[in-house]
């Protein structure tokens, strides 16, 4: 076993970071950095790359334990989220219990918790997976086009901001704030949202996890960006097929995660209607 770090740049993980080495050191545990591309990170261990065996520790918020689940895609290493200031829908620990948590790692006492990936060909590089969404944006004033197709039957040609496509996990992110469905987390399906399509008629389209998504570009002058898991990433191809990978990677969870809604609950993106709640005070 190695633990491999992954680091926000700025959240006080100084805390965190005192109770792995104390515990890594107690038992001789090797502790290595592990670099993420697009994302500075403060020094905290020597530089290495992932490897088999190991134990990827995100230090952060949500958004570092996506970082971390790319970089560990690759060779399917376990995620271990460590929610250092907020608690989001991956972290499976707070600061204050992470050293029970990695007791309970080198003892095997840990639930898998399989999420799929969503792969994008053509890839800028390695780490070119999405966890929780691929999103193809204009850029600048004008709008852009995308032919939307799946297993090459054309759906709709889009004129407007862009497109979103979501993993179950992705689907109650962007694409449920712009208006796309919510998905279980075990629903073996993708949803594509378009942005402020203008005129026409497409509403986001949910498609099986076994097709492919196919995606046309043809961008206006100001050009496109193209976005992995809110991180713009330098595409520039215009042709793009994506296709989701079931249990692609691995998090650490400590107990079963069920169908991520209590989640969404507990974190106030899904909220009652006001005259149930206020049905509910009347009651009280």
């Amino acid at each position: 076993m190695r633990i491999a770090l992954v680091v926000h740049p700025t959240r006080q993980v100084g805390a965190a970071l005192d109770t792995i080495r104390r515990w890594a050191g107690r038992h001789s545990i090797e502790v290595a950095q592990v670099h993420v591309p697009g994302s500075p990170q403060p020094e905290a261990a020597p530089r290495g790359e992932i490897a088999a065996g190991d134990v990827v520790l995100a230090l952060g918020g949500d958004g570092t334990v996506l970082a971390a689940l790319r970089a560990a895609a690759q060779l399917d290493v376990p995620v271990l989220g460590v929610a250092c200031g907020s608690l989001g829908a991956l972290a499976a620990v707070t600061a204050g219990e992470l050293e029970d948590a990695l007791d309970r790692v080198r003892a095997g006492d840990w639930c898998p918790r399989r999420l799929p990936a969503l792969s994008i060909d053509p890839a800028a590089d390695a780490h070119a997976w999405a966890m929780n969404d691929f999103v193809l944006v204009r850029r600048g004033a004008g709008q852009l086009v995308a032919e939307l197709s799946v297993d090459g039957e054309l759906y709709a040609r889009l004129a407007g901001d862009g497109l979103i496509v979501a993993t179950p996990l992705g689907s109650s992110a962007y694409s449920m704030a712009a208006g796309g469905p919510v998905l279980v987390a075990t629903a073996p399906a993708v949803v594509c949202t378009p942005l402020a399509m203008h005129g026409g008629s497409a509403p986001p389209l949910v498609v099986p996890g076994d097709a492919r998504v196919q995606v046309k570009l043809h961008p206006g002058f100001a050009g496109f960006d193209a976005e992995i898991d809110g991180r713009i990433v330098p595409l520039e191809s215009l042709d793009y097929t994506l296709s989701l990978h079931p249990g692609k990677v691995t998090l650490v969870s400590f107990g079963e995660p069920g169908l991520g809604l209590r989640s969404l609950r507990d974190r106030g993106l899904i909220t009652d209607s006001p005259r149930v709640l206020a049905r509910d005070a009347r009651g009280a």
